[in-house]
C-alpha cells in the first residue's frame, strides 16, 4: 500500500507548489486534490471538521490551469491519484430541487474530466444527504439513478467514482452499502472507504471484509469513541481504530492502493502534520 495526502490537511496559506513539496518531502507517495468553486460555502467539512478549503483547483479550471497543476505533479514525481470535493454538501445528488441535482451531477462530470486530465483514476463523491425533509428511501433511489447515469461518463473516461461513507445519515451499514453498489452494477462505481467514519457505528475491519473488491480507495483518520460526536475525529494512532485488524482486512481483500489521510490541520506549525502522519502510516504498514 502507499501513503496518500489529502491537501485539506495542510496549512491553508501554502501555495499549491508548497503543498506538493511538503507532501513529497514528508515521504508520501500520492496526493489528493480538492475541487472547489470560486465562492466557497460553509459546510461540515469546513465548520465541524476544520479542513482547509482552498481555491487551488476550481471546478471551472481551464486547460491551461490544469496543465500547470499537472506539471507540478510531474516535477515532484507525486501522482494525483484522486480528487475530492465538499461541493456535494451544497449540491447533493439527492436534493429535492432539480436544478441542485443537475448542478451536483455536472460537478461529478467535471471532476471526472479533470481527474482524467491530471492522470488520476478516482473521484470521491458524497452520495447524498438524508434530512428531515428528504426521505431516506427517496434519497436511496435518487442517488442510485444518479450514479447509474454518471457511470457512463466515468466509463468513457476510465475514471472510477468512489462513493464515500460519510456522516450523512445514509448508507449506514456495510450490507446496505454493498447492496447499493451492486444495484448500480458498474465497475466504474465503487466504495471510497473512510476508516474513521464508521467507528461510531461499527467496526471498519468488518466493513472492509463485506465491501471487499468494491473498495477503490481508502481514507484514514482516527476517532475517539468516548467523545462520540464529530469532534471525536483525531490524528492517526490517537483514537480507537484497531489498525492491526484494519490492515489485516485490507490485505485479505487484496487492496493495494493508497491510504490517504484526511485530517484536521494543526493550529500551529501546520507543516508538522505531514511528518507526523507519514511516521504513523509507516508504523501502521508494519502491523
Amino acid at each position: 500500500m502507499k501513503k496518500g495526502m489529502n491537501v485539506w490537511s495542510l496549512p491553508a496559506n501554502l501555495s499549491l507548489r508548497e503543498q506538493f513539496r511538503l507532501t513529497k518531502e514528508a515521504g508520501f507517495d500520492t496526493i489528493e486534490l480538492n475541487v472547489s468553486e470560486e465562492k466557497t460555502k460553509t459546510n461540515m467539512v469546513s465548520n465541524e471538521l476544520g479542513l482547509n478549503e482552498t481555491l487551488d483547483l476550481l471546478v471551472t479550471a481551464t486547460e491551461r490551469e490544469l496543465e500547470q497543476i499537472k506539471k507540478l505533479s510531474e516535477e515532484f514525481e507525486l501522482p494525483i491519484s484522486s480528487l475530492s470535493t465538499s461541493l456535494h454538501w451544497s449540491y447533493p445528488l439527492t436534493s429535492e430541487d432539480e436544478e441542485t441535482q443537475k448542478k451536483g451531477r455536472w460537478i461529478v462530470e467535471r471532476m471526472i474530466d479533470i481527474c482524467r486530465y491530471l492522470g488520476g483514476d478516482t473521484v470521491l463523491i458524497v452520495p447524498g444527504l438524508v434530512t428531515e425533509s428528504q426521505d431516506y428511501e427517496i434519497c436511496y433511489e435518487r442517488a442510485k439513478q444518479a450514479f447509474i447515469h454518471l457511470s457512463k461518463r466515468a466509463e468513457a473516461q476510465k475514471i472510477v467514482i468512489g462513493v464515500e461513507n460519510v456522516w450523512n445519515k445514509f448508507l449506514l451499514s456495510p450490507l446496505e452499502f454493498r447492496q447499493f453498489l451492486d444495484e448500480i452494477n458498474s465497475p466504474y462505481v465503487g466504495a471510497y472507504f473512510d476508516v474513521g467514519n464508521v467507528l461510531q457505528f461499527g467496526f471498519p475491519e468488518q466493513w472492509i471484509q463485506i465491501l471487499a473488491h468494491r473498495i477503490v480507495k481508502v481514507h484514514v483518520k482516527d476517532f475517539k469513541r468516548d467523545i462520540g460526536n464529530i469532534y471525536g475525529f483525531t490524528n492517526l494512532l490517537l483514537g480507537d481504530v484497531n489498525w492491526a485488524r484494519v490492515m489485516n482486512a485490507l490485505r485479505k481483500v487484496g487492496y493495494t492502493g493508497p491510504l490517504t489521510c484526511e485530517l484536521a490541520p494543526y493550529s500551529e506549525c501546520g507543516e508538522q502534520l505531514a511528518e507526523d502522519t507519514s511516521a504513523a502510516l509507516s508504523h501502521i504498514f508494519k502491523l
